[in-house]
């Protein structure tokens, strides 16, 4: 960079130690890297990356294209690790960009290269430990780390054209800025979040920019170029992937012209684009108070510092909330004294993406927000601090500033020398006063301190053990009923990344409400059991494959389903085999009461292909099958329920545990102790750290605590002492000994 006679800087930036220092990020990210996939959305993406298709509405498709390369890449032994590295190298490259601009900054302060050099390293240290930011990094979550180094790039290239508006490069760069936020936009919504405060920069530094109609048009024009990731949506999404989110294109069976430049297409991408599957209402109507959702944001803040988990040490994290913020607040009104060009800019950024975000994003009450109001108050159904990720990492600059400050004020305690600057004579710390107060630098390794344990994810693999278990406990060519996320998103990526069990057809009833889902459901073929890598409990039995789709609709009869069904009474089902069960009306709210258009998804496979094939509803369904009515019908198989076609009658193998039903006690013990991984990798962890998603290691918990009360109405107390141990084992490094008392006490 060559700073304009204006900007009166003799800078020049430290590539290579801001290139050292993102190194050792990445390494430190890659020692606590996640060697496979996690809760929530990581599974989705992970998935969708490698498959080549399209994750959920608005689809991300630069990330697709970005991680289908990573996940070529032969840097890591498996797919997963692939692509959780480009997190972390993303994270990585962000961290090194923070150091050039904290630099940058503190060059028209401090005259050394080595005190800047410091000031940048403190950035990179602290910003790249908070919690948030080291839990992102570690494994590929979502598209946020993407979006991060998008943003950091874009503020980085946005200081050079402060330093110099009216040089060779200075519409180059801005054209860029254009054209990275519509590639930004392309992988997130997020990558517009910038530009408000690039806008700000060019009013202060260069209002008459805006005049420049060519130039503005460029702009326009590179950020419309940028956002070419989603013409390939269509095409893709003709080829019918197995990740297929949106489904938006207009053809049926295959890709066509016709089809494809379609009505249909426009109006299917078009829903898609805006996110309208999620009606999620305007920013005017507001969801709860805007004060209360600044206080998510401040929940998430004092996470960064030490991510308390149990609740342990609230003391200890407000102290240093408080220390963080007096020094992220120090730190900008350091920025504003030295150096007012960039100041107005990332002081807009910072804006931007804490203020502005916040009430765009409109949220309920963050679900660790304010206990102490139950579950009385609207929430979110998990937290949702990644969404300030953007805001937590490009904070640091300011972090720094403030520590910065405070050490050269405590540096001049210890003695003083003078040294010229700009013609004049003044006094600044010797050299053995900074050593001297240089103990107040370990403020910036306390997140690195204690997030360690939280925002590792090394050898942690109980969310693929999960998904591997869950489908284990399903017969082959079995259907399995899911409910949300953290259920189906894992088994989506054991069956498309790792091979597992591609046989079982699952089905996500949140999902079966859409159109597109339902069209998939019936178009993806049933795919072939791997008898020599299925569990051994279904060894040496015939398992017929079944032929064509389970349901026997059109896709225009499928889309043709209502929304919403309203009963008031008991129906009949029958199957097409001649078994009955009485359907009962669900509680759907606002006073009706019927079925959804997912549970008439349900109904149809039962009616259509039960029982010749096996339909089994996953534990973490709750009571949905009861609603239904299947309650009596149902057999605790492994982490699953299977259906069955007649109330079953006690024997050694199938016993009645009080307030849970119906045990197959031999299939169930099998899977348990020779096919279940999950019970060992959750016996290895320190703690459940996300709250929202404990309810898939309780489902281990009572399982095994079903189990051995099985095997001990069976006889068998020695395997049921077996089982309650590794329950217990279970429940200890989880948190759950509480909840296991409380359900080993109801029998």
């Amino acid at each position: 960079m060559t700073p304009s006679s204006r900007s009166g800087l003799d800078y020049r930036p430290s590539y290579v130690a801001a290139t050292i220092a993102a190194a050792l990020v990445f390494v430190l990210y890659l020692l606590t890297l996640s060697p496979t996939t996690v809760m929530w959305d990581t599974s989705e993406y992970i998935t969708a990356a490698y498959t080549f298709g399209l994750p959920h509405p608005p689809g991300n498709p630069f990330f697709v294209l970005l991680g289908r390369v990573f996940s070529l890449l032969p840097i890591a032994p498996n797919i997963a690790m692939r692509i959780n590295t480009m997190a972390a190298l993303c994270s990585a490259i962000a961290a090194g960009i923070w150091f050039l601009i904290t630099e940058r900054v503190l060059a028209s302060w401090l005259q050394r290269r080595w005190q800047r050099i410091t000031g940048g390293a403190i950035a990179v240290l602290i910003g790249s430990t908070e919690f948030t930011v080291w839990a992102q990094s570690v494994v590929n979550e979502k598209v946020y780390t993407v979006s991060l180094v998008g943003i950091a790039i874009i503020a980085w290239l946005t200081v050079r054209w402060c330093d110099n508006p009216d040089g060779p490069k200075a519409d180059r760069l801005l054209v860029l800025v254009g054209y990275l936020s519509g590639l930004g936009y392309a992988n997130h919504m997020a990558g517009f979040l910038a530009l408000p405060a690039v806008c700000v920069a060019v009013l202060v530094v260069r209002p008459r920019t805006f005049l420049r109609w060519k130039l503005v048009l460029a702009g326009v024009l590179a950020i419309v170029l940028g956002m070419t990731p989603f013409l390939t949506q269509p095409i893709r999404a003709a080829y019918f992937p197995r990740i297929n989110e949106g489904e938006v294109t207009g053809c049926t069976t295959k890709l066509a012209v016709g089809c494809t430049f379609s009505k249909t297409t426009y109006d299917r991408f078009i829903y898609n684009f805006n996110r309208d599957q999620y009606g999620k209402p305007s920013v005017l109507d507001r969801q709860i108070s805007y004060p209360a959702q600044l206080g998510m944001w401040w929940t998430y803040f004092r996470w960064q510092w030490l991510r308390d988990p149990d609740g342990t040490h609230p003391g200890l994290q407000a102290f240093l909330t408080w220390i963080f913020l007096l020094l992220g607040l120090l730190g900008g009104y350091v920025h504003w004294r030295r150096d007012r060009r960039t100041f107005w800019f990332f002081a807009s950024l910072i804006g931007t993406l804490t203020f502005v975000l916040i009430f765009y994003l409109n949220f309920k009450y963050g679900f660790s927000q304010a206990p102490d109001l139950g579950q009385t108050v609207p929430r979110e159904v998990r937290d949702r601090d990644y969404f300030f990720v953007w805001s937590f990492s490009a904070a640091s600059v300011w972090f720094s500033l403030g520590l910065l400050f405070v050490w050269k004020q405590v540096a001049e305690l210890f003695g003083m020398d003078t040294s010229r600057a700009d013609g004049e004579i003044v006094p600044v710390p010797r050299g053995r006063s900074w050593i001297a107060a240089s103990p107040l630098l370990l403020i910036a390794f306390i997140p690195l301190v204690a997030n360690r344990s939280s925002a590792s994810r090394h050898g942690q693999t109980d969310t693929r053990d999960f998904a591997h278990d869950l489908l284990e406990s399903v017969e082959p060519y079995g259907v399995l009923i899911t409910v949300a996320d953290n259920d189906s998103f894992p088994l989506w990526y054991a069956q498309e990344v790792e091979g597992v069990r591609k046989d079982v057809t699952v089905l996500c009833t949140s999902l079966l409400n859409t159109d597109w889902y339902t069209r998939q459901f019936i178009r993806n073929p049933i795919r072939p059991y791997d008898i020599l890598n299925g569990p051994p409990v279904y060894a040496g039995r015939n398992w017929p494959m079944p032929r064509g789709p389970l349901i026997s609709l059109t896709f225009a009869q499928s889309d043709a389903a209502p929304p919403i069904v309203q009963l008031t009474e008991p129906q009949e089902l029958k199957t097409n085999s001649g078994y009955s069960y009485t359907i009962h009306p669900r509680d759907l709210g606002d006073g009706y009461h019927g079925l959804e258009r997912a549970d008439l998804f349900v109904l149809y496979i039962i009616r259509d292909a039960f029982p010749s094939t096996p339909v089994f509803f996953s534990r973490t369904d709750g009571s949905y099958p009861e609603d239904l009515g299947f309650g009596s019908y149902l057999v605790t198989t492994g982490l699953a329920r299977k259906l069955v076609t007649n109330p079953p009658t006690p024997s050694p193998t199938m016993v009645n545990i009080p307030g849970d039903g119906w045990l197959d006690v031999s299939t169930t013990y099998s899977l348990w102790t020779q096919s279940f991984a999950g019970t060992k990798s959750l016996q290895r962890l320190h703690r459940w750290v996300d709250k929202p998603s404990i309810g898939i290691p309780y489902g281990y918990v009572r399982v095994g605590s079903i189990l051995a009360a099985g095997l001990a109405q069976s006889g068998r107390e020695s395997d049921a002492r077996q089982v309650m141990e590794t329950t217990l084992g279970v429940a200890r490094s989880t948190q759950l000994t509480d909840l296991l008392a409380a359900t080993t006490s109801t029998r």
